[in-house]
This record gives C-alpha cells, sequence and structure tokens, in this order.
C-alpha cells in the first residue's frame, strides 16, 4: 500500500475537514455518515510504531473508502490518535486518556456533528483496549443526541482463518503477525523486522472458562501476559500478507458503512413473535 496521508479518495474526496463551513452546511444530511476514527498511541513491542493503531484505522479506512460509488454519503473525520491504553502504563511512549476522558472527548465530538446537522455517526475503533468502553459510549450519544450510532471495529478474524494460524488468531492480539504484517503494508519503514519477538502466553491447563478477552474474562495488563510488551509471533509476518488483511478489511468495512448509511432503527419490527 505504502499510500501517504491525505491521498486516495477517502482524503481527497471524501474527507469531511478539506471541506468550508458553506459546504459541510449543503450536504444532504439525512443518509449522511460521519465515521470517526479512534485509535490508540501504546507501545507495541521492540518492532513496531506506538502508532500502530491508529495508522491502521487510516490505511484500512483509505482501502475502505475506494470501494464507495458517487451516491455513497459517507464522510470521514479526522482520528482521534488517542485512546483508553491504561493496560499499557509504564511503558515508554503510550500516551493515554482515562475512559472517563475518552467518553468526554467523544461525547463532545459527536454533539458537534449532530450540531452540524448530521444523524449517523460511526465510531471506528481500532484498538482493543477501546472495546467495551466505546460500546457504552455509543449508546450514551445515541441518548444525548438522538443520533443512530455505530461501532465497528478495524478488523475481523473471521476473515483470516485461511491466512493466520488457530494459535496466532487466538493469543496473537497486540503487536503480532497480523497488526505486523498490516503496518508492514501501510507503511513498512515504521518495522524493525529485525526485532520482531515471538511471545505467547500460556493458561494453566487446568484453566478451561477464563479466557483473556470473551464472556469469561480475568482483567489483565500487558506485563501480566507478556515479556515484550507484545503477543503473537511477529516473524511470520509479510508485507504480501499485510495487503491481503488490508484489502480484506477494507472490503468488509466498505460494506458495512454501506449498510448503516441506510438503516433506520426506525424500521425495526416490534412485538413478533
Amino acid at each position: 500500500m505504502q499510500t501517504d496521508r491525505y491521498h486516495g479518495e477517502a482524503f481527497e474526496k471524501r474527507f469531511l475537514a478539506r471541506l468550508s463551513t458553506e459546504e459541510v452546511k449543503q450536504l444532504p444530511k439525512d443518509d449522511a455518515l460521519i465515521v470517526l476514527p479512534i485509535g490508540a498511541v501504546e507501545q507495541h513491542g521492540p518492532h513496531m510504531p506506538i502508532y500502530t493503531d491508529t495508522l491502521i484505522a487510516e490505511g484500512v479506512l483509505m482501502e475502505a473508502f475506494e470501494h464507495f460509488a458517487e451516491v455513497d454519503n459517507i464522510w470521514l473525520l479526522p482520528p482521534l490518535p488517542y485512546g483508553k491504553s491504561t493496560e499499557h502504563i509504564g511503558m515508554a511512549g503510550t500516551i493515554t486518556l482515562s475512559a472517563a476522558t475518552l467518553q468526554s472527548v467523544v461525547m463532545d465530538i459527536a454533539k458537534s456533528v449532530s450540531d452540524s446537522g448530521f444523524k449517523r455517526l460511526v465510531l471506528f475503533n481500532s484498538h482493543g483496549g477501546n472495546h467495551d468502553l466505546l460500546n457504552m459510549i455509543s449508546r450514551e450519544v445515541r441518548i444525548e443526541t438522538g443520533m443512530m450510532v455505530f461501532r465497528l471495529n478495524s478488523s475481523d478474524g473471521n476473515l483470516l482463518t485461511d491466512l493466520i494460524p488457530e494459535k496466532e488468531r487466538v493469543f496473537g492480539i497486540h503487536g503480532g503477525d497480523v497488526e505486523t504484517s498490516m503496518v508492514l503494508d501501510i507503511k513498512g519503514n515504521w518495522v524493525n523486522m529485525e526485532q520482531s519477538p515471538v511471545d505467547f502466553v500460556s493458561l494453566p491447563e487446568d484453566i478451561q472458562y477464563l479466557y483473556l478477552k470473551g464472556s469469561c474474562y480475568f482483567a489483565w495488563v500487558i506485563n501480566d501476559i507478556s515479556a515484550t510488551g507484545m503477543a503473537g509471533d511477529a516473524t511470520r509476518a509479510t508485507v504480501e500478507k499485510g495487503k491481503e488483511i488490508n484489502q480484506r478489511a477494507g472490503k468488509y468495512i466498505a460494506e458495512a458503512l454501506k449498510e448503516m448509511s441506510r438503516f433506520n432503527i426506525d424500521e425495526l419490527q416490534k412485538g413478533g413473535s
């Protein structure tokens, strides 16, 4: 990919911030979908930039926006580069917001989007530590503004079953094969493959239900599960694999965003049997 920022369909034609106030005022609002990328600035091991999550958000959205037709009224906001990265506190370069601060910032942005007349907002997340909080925030924004609010992640592991081994899909949750490959494609000169580690956490054999994420969960910080600040096998990462992952993610994201732009919550059928 190796695309420079502010190029491509996303930034040349659909970047809301490049419009004047008069142009924003004139946009049709009823079906307009505003996408707010929310990433993180946090350590990703010895081989990856601390900007990894936000960089991935920008990269896959640039890919996704290449799939839109002229009639698709979908617009991109500048990314919110900081997220809730408290699990990485103490690791050099990590910059985190508290949960309360992130909620306040997203709410203020959402209110501003609503004040401009828009009725649909996507919280586009590229950092695992934001996930649960953004689900809660999306509902609070809906209550506060009346907008239709969606939360969408930058990747879906179900798209990668033929590319990524099961062990990596389960335990490679931070700076492993997937993220390293994606960044190699997006901005490869920011990755130091000579420093890429292998670091998998192993749960005790008698632990059957608890896991790092999911329905039966234990709270952890990165030092609980990693000796290197990452989790997975980054040595398997390649540019070619990253390109395939980014392309698959882009197509999935594009279709999801188009569905969000036409979805109307008032058309839900209630009281059925």
